[in-house]
């Protein structure tokens, strides 16, 4: 069983990364990174927790993943800023640097005396914060789009399936508030990122970048209703309905764009 499940955690972090990935190169990397918020590092992470656990020890996580996104989104914050200042090295420090930032913040959420309206008040602040200081990035495409073959294919995967590997493995060594915020760690969305930088531009990330607090809000619909229909209805029949709230955000903000456009 334990195999099995190791197996199933790398197949999906796969299919996400090198998914999106693809999705920056022949769509949009404003699109990727719009729905690099969408759930599914953390979506990941919570089942297993309801499936290794308990489904009422997932949803008890899910309040502390929703705050935890705070850390997310400082995390892609502290990543632009650090591409933006270093010259030699960019990739490593912009990501030691974010990495660091993350910890640093998630030490901090943990002296937070949190409830549902503080985990729904605080990330949901914060992404319209960022919204706002990510509103000058300009969004830049890929133009010539890099050729792939099976060696890329496994150095962007690798990333995504060892950080998923290491984060669902928490819950046994750490009680709910902690494998909660630990669960918010961008799982899919740091691979991408490294995948973009190192094989196109910091412009192309910082477009990802720019797009991650739109997205996140699915994020933060999800583990709410995740805290709610877990101990309901159970981690399977819970899944899908709350990738089903995160989807109808995705689904009305494309609506709202898109008359916003047309005006």
């Amino acid at each position: 069983m334990p195999e099995l499940l190791i197996l199933i955690k790398l197949i999906v972090a796969i299919l996400f990364v090198i998914g999106l990935s693809i999705l920056a190169e022949n769509v949009s990397t404003k699109i990727a990174g719009i729905l690099s918020g969408y759930p599914s590092g953390s979506a990941i992470t919570l089942f297993f927790f309801g499936l290794e656990v308990s489904p009422d020890f997932a949803a008890e996580s899910a309040v502390f993943n929703m705050i935890g996104l705070t850390a997310t989104l400082s995390f892609v914050y502290i990543y632009y800023m650090a591409s933006k200042f270093f010259t030699k090295f960019n990739i490593l420090l912009s990501s030691l640097s974010a990495i660091l930032g993350y910890f640093a913040i998630v030490s901090l959420l943990q002296l937070i005396d949190v409830n549902k309206y503080i985990a729904i008040l605080i990330p949901v602040t914060f992404s319209f914060l960022y919204i706002y200081l990510f509103k000058k990035i300009k969004n830049v495409n890929i133009q010539t789009k890099a050729k792939l073959n099976y060696r890329i294919l496994f150095v962007r995967a690798f990333f995504a399936a060892l950080i998923i590997l290491l984060i669902t493995s928490v819950p046994r060594f750490v009680g709910p508030n902690l494998a909660g915020l630990f669960s918010a760690f961008p799982t899919t969305l740091f691979p991408l990122m490294l995948i973009i930088h190192f094989t196109y531009s910091k412009e192309h990330v910082h477009t990802i970048i720019k797009n991650v607090p739109i997205g996140m809000f699915s994020l933060i619909i999800y583990s709410l209703v995740i805290s709610i229909v877990y101990p309901l209805f159970g981690i399977y029949v819970g899944t899908i309905i709350s990738f089903a709230a995160a989807t109808v955000y995705l689904l009305i903000y494309r609506k709202l764009k898109s008359i916003t456009v047309n005006r």
